[in-house]
């Protein structure tokens, strides 16, 4: 009887394990069928590392238009710069992460003003990492602001030397002072002081610029509304700030009046004229503002070239409002290096030509009684002075070739 039962519980066992069985493979006979229908063929695995690799190499190795149209400048600045963070100890590789890259990302975003997850996605990195090494690069360039904008010395510029419109007449002319307008993100409660007489919120960044495209001087910060001349008492007022060594001047536009060490064009005299024209210079005021305004150009042309190279100093920043007035001052040390290692490059030479091709019209500057009584009386006579042997030359070497 046991022994029926038994067997009995085999063979209902082995029914039971049979059908399940049964079940079993038809449900995944079905799932496999479903999932042949629906599933999205997945692309191949890729070699992160292998591709991020090719990518720099690309550009860091390619010609010298290529680099400098990913990362701003040519190979040969970027592997100076790469080298010097190095040397000074700013920078340092991680197991990840080498040098180039942390400078490669950072230079095509500032570059070209994009974001963080584009970066990410183009380095096959997460944005935390792209964010984290930009601060660490944005920090280590900061480092380099004592070493690449020098402020003004005493010798004379080349430019001036070997130019005969301008030596020796502005033989103590360091270089040009002027200021120009960057885009700004402030909080609301803000925004109106940030609002000038351009669109939108800017700051306004003064800069001293010498006759090589340099940058001798930067103060970012200052909200758009400021006048030039208050900030430029700032500047002048500060510890650490602009000093023109005594005897020299700079350059600058009737937004600065005439004070010590820096020179403005005449008020109530034409501006802007042609030297070689129907229309040339009929005094020795026209004459000066003539060549004062051609030598000024060189501030125009800095700011120009800087702000070509750097896209991301027109366009609306997202970082704190700390960030973009460290972003400012790093593009200006960048630019520094640059014109030191390779000072014609395509950028530069790009914006040597629209300068050329624009027009300059005639203005006529006008001042109000306040502004002739402010105006620096010993300066006012060196610049009668500069304006009066300059014309007398200009004469004389005008009858000799008749």
């Amino acid at each position: 009887m046991d022994e029926d039962n038994n067997l009995n519980t085999r063979v209902i066992s082995q029914i039971i394990t049979g059908a399940a069985s049964t079940v079993i493979a038809a449900g995944v006979t079905v799932i496999l069928v479903v999932d042949s229908m629906y599933n999205i063929p997945k692309e191949p695995r890729i070699n992160r590392e292998k591709e991020r690799e090719d990518y720099i190499n690309s550009i860091i190795h390619g010609s010298d238009s290529h680099c400098i149209d990913q990362i701003r400048m040519s190979p040969r600045a970027f592997y100076r710069l790469c080298e010097v963070l190095k040397n000074k100890n700013l920078l340092r590789p991680t197991i990840n992460v080498s040098i180039e890259e942390q400078v490669v990302t950072f230079l095509h975003l500032i570059g070209h003003n994009v974001r963080l997850r584009v970066i990410g996605s183009r380095f096959h990195r997460s944005c935390e990492t792209i964010h984290r090494y930009f601060n660490v690069v944005l920090r280590a360039i900061m480092k380099l602001h004592k070493d690449l904008i020098r402020p003004p010395i005493c010798c004379t510029s080349p430019e001036i030397q070997r130019n005969r419109r301008y030596w020796p007449w502005f033989e103590d002319c360091l270089g040009a002072i002027d200021g120009t307008h960057v885009r700004a993100s402030v909080p609301i409660a803000l925004q109106a002081r940030f609002r000038g007489r351009k669109e939108g919120t800017t700051q306004n960044v003064l800069a001293v610029v010498s006759f090589d495209l340099k940058f001798m001087y930067v103060l970012a910060g200052w909200e758009g509304s400021a006048h030039d001349s208050r900030i430029l008492d700032d500047a002048l007022s500060r510890p650490n700030g602009l000093r023109v060594p005594e005897g020299k001047y700079l350059l600058g536009d009737a937004g600065y009046g005439l004070r010590n060490g820096f020179i403005p064009p005449y008020r109530g005299v034409r501006y802007h004229l042609k030297e070689y024209s129907n229309h040339s210079p009929e005094n020795e005021k026209e004459l000066f503002n003539l060549r004062h305004s051609s030598l000024r150009t060189t501030v125009e042309r800095a700011f120009g070239v800087l702000k070509k190279r750097f896209r991301v100093l027109d366009a609306e920043p997202y970082w704190s409002y700390k960030t973009q007035v460290d972003i400012i001052l790093a593009c200006c040390v960048l630019h520094n290096h640059i014109m030191g290692v390779d000072p014609t490059d395509n950028i530069t030479r790009d914006v040597e030509r629209e300068l050329q091709s624009e027009t300059q019209g005639t203005q006529l500057i006008r001042r109000t009684q306040r502004e002739e009584r402010e105006e620096n009386r010993e300066w006012a006579i060196k610049r009668d002075a500069i304006a009066n042997a300059m014309y007398n030359d200009y004469i004389n070497r005008g009858n000799m070739l008749r």
